[in-house]
């Protein structure tokens, strides 16, 4: 498929005709037009930031943390949890590896970093430290987050840390993406998804996104994990629907497998079906095909074209929907919901720089 770095939609002369505060062109941005459907068509730049995959790196190897500056993943998160051994000496080696290894970065971004766990004694002294690299980290990644009042915890000790720094040295935008990893944690994924801090926005305020840790999951709750998934559809589905009623994204589970990619593929295509945003990886190798996957396919991209052009069409012979030819024959009714759906695949497929048709 094409790559491109900058789109526009050419539409009809007799569009512009129509709305005449549309402008025809190429790399032009479309002004808004009075009728519904140019507030659904996406203008020439996207708003939509692509984090389809989450690559952790363990904190406690030199040798990974190197590595990691030359991976393509969306966001690298540092570990400083599972993958390190749990006596104290190892975590706090990791913890001290960690932070002199981002102070040595000139530029990062796209990083965060997985603490270890409320409850814990590293806990404390992991958002301690993170926060000692102000606004170098913007994501912390709290696993085994089981209700609201974890979070809770989690705030109160990211403003106690604030307090022993000096006053508004990090007063800066944290993402938090929370783990659900237990029955409980997905009973109350609800109020997980919906919480917001007593301190207000900043500093970690709210959750930016949740995370399906499916290991750990089927660990407290006896499931046999399959190849077939079929067993985890029910927490997938309730986690994806928690994150968007509250604006989230969600993230699914690591591909354990690392070796087999064509299941990889599999995993992701079954994942992005059931709107999921991004996933986990556990392996370098696994970041080309999770970005492959995670955008729109080129027949999406021809498809959301297509309903965009013949709704404008319709639109502008006063009608409110459209029938649409079918591949293989029939017809396919076409109004106001999908159209939505064709401005979002529009849109993804502009921030992931893919070739978009003219919608003309």
């Amino acid at each position: 498929m094409a790559l491109y770095t900058r789109f526009s939609f050419r539409l009809a002369a007799k569009t512009q005709a129509t709305c005449p505060r549309l402008v025809v062109g190429p790399l032009s941005h479309a002004r808004r037009c009075k009728s519904s459907l140019s507030k659904a068509v996406p203008d020439g730049t996207s708003d939509v930031q692509l984090k389809r995959s989450y690559l952790y790196v363990p904190a406690a190897s030199d040798r990974m943390l190197e590595k990691s500056l030359t991976n393509k993943s969306d966001m690298i998160i540092y570990d400083l949890e599972d993958s390190v051994p749990p006596s104290k000496e190892d975590k706090a080696a990791a913890r001290h590896r960690l932070v002199s290894f981002i102070r040595d970065l000139p530029h990062p971004s796209g990083v965060g970093v997985r603490v270890n766990s409320v409850g814990t004694d590293a806990f404390d002294k992991d958002i301690g430290q993170v926060l000692e690299l102000g606004q170098t980290i913007r994501t912390i990644l709290m696993p085994k987050i089981h209700s609201a009042a974890d979070l809770d915890i989690v705030s109160e000790q990211i403003h106690r840390s604030r307090d022993q720094r000096p006053s508004g040295s990090l007063e800066h935008n944290l993402n938090i993406i929370a783990s659900i990893e237990s029955a409980k944690g997905l009973w109350n994924v609800g109020e997980i998804a919906g919480w917001q801090s007593k301190h207000g926005p900043v500093l970690g305020g709210r959750v930016n996104a949740l995370l399906f840790a499916a290991e750990d999951f089927c660990a407290d709750t006896s499931i046999i994990r399959t190849s077939s998934r079929q067993e985890l559809l029910y927490a997938r589905s309730r986690i994806v629907n928690a994150a968007k009623a509250f604006g989230l994204q969600a993230i699914d589970m690591v591909c354990v497998n690392y070796k087999d990619l064509d299941y990889l593929k599999k995993e992701c295509e079954d994942g992005r079906r059931l709107g999921f945003n991004g996933k986990q990886a556990i392996h370098p190798t696994q970041v080309d095909i999770i970005h492959e996957t995670y955008v729109p396919t080129e027949k999406e991209i021809e498809r959301a074209a297509n309903i965009l052009r013949q709704m404008l069409q319709a639109h502008v012979s006063k009608k409110g929907a459209v029938g649409i030819d079918l591949e293989g024959g029939g017809k396919e009714m076409v109004d106001a919901p999908m159209l939505k759906q064709a401005a979002n695949t529009i849109a993804m497929a502009k921030s992931a720089g893919l070739y978009i048709p003219n919608i003309a």
